[in-house]
């Protein structure tokens, strides 16, 4: 029997796509696809499938704290995480709400397709690339957890903002798409409840994000950044 999925992203390309590269499979079927979230409990809850593959970040929000209602709409279905974030904190808290996979965008179609057929077996799978970032922050997995603070990476983007940095330099500093700073500045500000720059700058300076190595206090100006080659 084939494997059937539910496609759950608020860009209709990226669904497309995805249907392509699910449907060319032999023991892989799309059944269902939603752009939203009610759209995307509705119609699991109607067609029950084997696997739910939902992104993380829809319509600019966070959607892990909506796993559980996939899981009571289908308790069947297994919900595998497609994220453009990084960060071991997101990892965590979509596996602690029921998700059975977390797969980063930036993964060729071979992860995914791994990750699909994992889940529909029972079996938990995390992106590779996730791996060793994991085994160095397992310590400090009370400490990570999004709900109270700033994860690690996040942390780290803050402080860049502070400085002055636009998110297409700290994409090239850190290696990822412009759009995927752009999302995690959305997270921050909305976790964080911030308006504005300067209250942006006032956090970091707060929480000692802007501190030199010496620990005096930074300052909140645009520091030199040092370019990935090519």
């Amino acid at each position: 029997m084939r494997i059937r999925i539910v496609v759950v992203d608020d860009f209709g390309v990226v669904r497309n796509g995805l249907r392509l590269l699910l449907d060319a499979e032999a023991d892989l079927e799309t059944v269902g696809e939603a752009e939203g979230f009610q759209e995307a409990v509705k119609t699991v809850h109607e067609l029950q499938p084997d696997v739910v593959l939902l992104d993380l970040l829809m319509h600019e929000r966070v959607t892990t704290d909506r796993i559980p209602e996939l899981r009571v709409a289908a308790p069947g279905a297994a919900v595998v995480v497609l994220s453009p974030l990084d960060d071991p904190c997101h990892v965590w808290a979509s596996f602690e709400a029921g998700a059975s996979g977390y797969v980063l965008k930036e993964a060729g179609p071979d992860k995914l397709l791994d990750a699909v057929r994992a889940a529909a077996a029972g079996s938990r799978y995390l992106d590779p690339g996730l791996g060793a970032r994991l085994a160095v922050a397992e310590e400090r997995h009370d400490e990570e957890k999004c709900a109270d603070q700033l994860c690690e990476r996040e942390r780290e983007i803050v402080k860049l903002l502070a400085l002055g940095h636009t998110c297409v330099e700290i994409a090239s500093v850190l290696g990822r798409a412009p759009r995927t700073i752009e999302l995690y500045r959305a997270r921050v500000t909305e976790k964080l409840g911030l308006e504005t720059r300067a209250e942006l700058v006032r956090y970091a300076l707060e929480h000692g994000l802007l501190e030199s190595d010496d620990g005096s206090p930074g300052v909140p100006h645009a520091a030199p950044i040092v370019r990935r080659s090519a």
